[in-house]
């Protein structure tokens, strides 16, 4: 292997084998410890941008989705919820923060009367553009120096893993 490709983990790999791991745990704890420090290779200068701006990651998660979803930029909690892989108590938590803030707004919902929209008021919407051009820049501050073939090669190959994950979760 190309000492330029070694990281860390390689550094790993000779004592999971004298622990008698076999070659395919082996390969899944690789690729464990790569995503981890992948991870927080991106999470924490976000995190740091975030704070600056008085967000928690879970509060720019809620923005984004709501964001991401389209004008009226709106969804159930229970949507929130799943789209997310929060808790309902953590969806309700920083929902509380959020429309304290003033970045949510919860509205009713003609449709059905026992649930309610949350929807990102125009404060909020402006918080969560400005959030995602900090993401944005941690993301290629980050990754600078990596070529685009290979991030492109790892989001496709990483698609192949999480599809088969979600598909169980099913």
């Amino acid at each position: 292997m190309d000492d330029q490709l070694r990281d860390g983990v390689d550094a790993l790999v000779p004592g999971w084998e004298r622990d008698g791991l076999s070659a395919s745990l082996i390969a899944i704890t690789e690729l464990s410890k790569r995503v981890a420090h992948l991870n927080q290779a991106l999470e924490q200068p976000l995190r740091a941008e975030l704070a600056d701006m008085g967000l928690t990651y879970a509060e720019f998660d809620v923005l984004a989705a709501l964001r991401r979803v389209g004008e009226p930029y709106r969804l159930k909690p229970s949507e929130l919820t799943r789209s997310l892989f929060l808790t309902s108590g953590g969806t309700s938590n920083v929902l509380q923060r959020l429309t304290k803030a003033g970045y949510v707004e919860r509205a009713d919902n003609a449709a059905d009367a026992r649930s309610r929209w949350v929807q990102l008021t125009p404060e909020g919407l402006h918080v969560t553009m400005e959030a995602l051009k900090a993401s944005g820049a941690v993301h290629e501050d980050v990754m600078t120096g990596i070529p685009a073939p290979t991030i492109r090669a790892a989001a496709d190959a990483l698609r192949e893993l999480t599809a088969v994950l979600d598909r169980r979760r099913r």
